[in-house]
């Protein structure tokens, strides 16, 4: 049996990377370097790359907190753990596991690793053998985020609620439109902004100037729809996050007038059921249709808290529960 060698990352791997990423089973864009690397400058990176004999099998995207001796994969990505070919199985997975754990008590001291396994619903193929490695390695759930999801394949029907505010959206004659002009990215800003100012005390993770730099990366995955009614104003938008298996919305938000007429209501059932997101900036149609439209995590405080009235918002599009998990890994 050929056994499996780690390396540790630099940037002269990139391209090899890249390449894993988009062949792997269970990765997405985010987890390409030129996503994670936007704000390479915040973290100090410690990711690591597998090959068996001079193939690159898998890799594991983490940075390292030294002042808490722990390894995390990764702060910077909603989820991330260890991105396969297809090639790989449960044996390996082991022996890759085994040979991190000692990489990074070794290497930087570390004492443990917070794990965020990706959720099955980006997986390509099956890929929870990482599951299946965190328990047979002592990790304990430390953390839980609840997300919600639409089955787009079986979607459950919207509300009377959510009905309702799409009604007012078509009365108020609202148009939805996609755009990559900055000044309607800074508009949506402006909204996302004010609405967790107001209800959290917190700004945007991303500025507009990271938002637009992702776009340009990433146009056919990273995509802006807003909605204006119609005197021009923008009453909504929604930035989403496309892989080959899930619609991510990464941020949604409505103005004070646009929440009076179902701006916002209008606009996720339009993206749901209408789906103009499957034809690209190009005009191209997506070639592979996603599986999943995943509205993020209504949880806080690791999960200990849920937003009750988010959700109950969200449910009403016929999201229901996934899970986003954190897991501790003892090193």
């Amino acid at each position: 049996m050929i056994m499996i060698r780690l390396e540790p990352y630099t940037s002269d791997f990139q391209s090899q990377w890249n390449e894993l990423v988009t062949r792997s089973k269970n990765g997405t864009f985010l987890l390409d370097r030129r996503f994670m690397d936007y704000h390479s400058h915040r973290f100090t990176d410690c990711s690591l790359l597998f090959f068996r004999g001079s193939r690159l099998v898998a890799c594991l995207p983490a940075n390292y907190v030294q002042s808490e001796q722990t390894v995390y994969s990764h702060q910077g990505l909603t989820y991330g753990g260890l991105i396969m070919d297809d090639s790989v199985g449960s044996v390996e997975v082991m022996q890759m596991f085994s040979l991190f754990r000692d990489y990074y008590r070794n290497t930087l001291g570390a004492t443990r690793m917070i794990y965020k396994p990706t959720p099955y619903i980006y997986h390509r193929q099956a890929s929870e053998e990482p599951l299946y490695a965190l328990f047979r390695n002592d990790a304990s759930l430390v953390a839980r985020g609840l997300s919600t999801s639409v089955n787009l394949s079986q979607p459950i029907p919207l509300q009377a609620r959510r009905r309702s505010g799409v009604r007012k959206g078509i009365e108020h004659r609202l148009v939805i439109t996609e755009t990559t002009d900055r000044k309607d990215y800074q508009e949506f800003w402006d909204v996302v902004n004010t609405g967790l100012q107001d209800r959290h005390g917190v700004k945007p993770v991303h500025s507009v100037d990271e938002m637009l730099l992702l776009n340009s990366r990433f146009p056919n995955n990273i995509r802006l729809f807003v909605e204006h009614d119609e005197g021009g104003e923008l009453v909504a938008g929604a930035w989403l996050f496309i892989t080959d298996c899930v619609v991510h919305v990464q941020y949604m938000a409505t103005s004070n007038p646009g929440r009076q007429i179902g701006a916002l209501d209008y606009l996720i059932a339009t993206l749901i059921e209408k789906r103009p997101w499957m034809i690209l900036p190009d005009g191209q149609p997506l070639k592979k249709a996603p599986v999943f439209f995943d509205f993020g995590i209504s949880t806080e405080s690791s999960g200990h808290n849920l937003n009750e009235g988010l959700i109950f918002q969200k449910e009403g599009f016929g999201a229901r529960g996934i899970c986003y998990d954190f897991w501790q890994l003892p090193l």
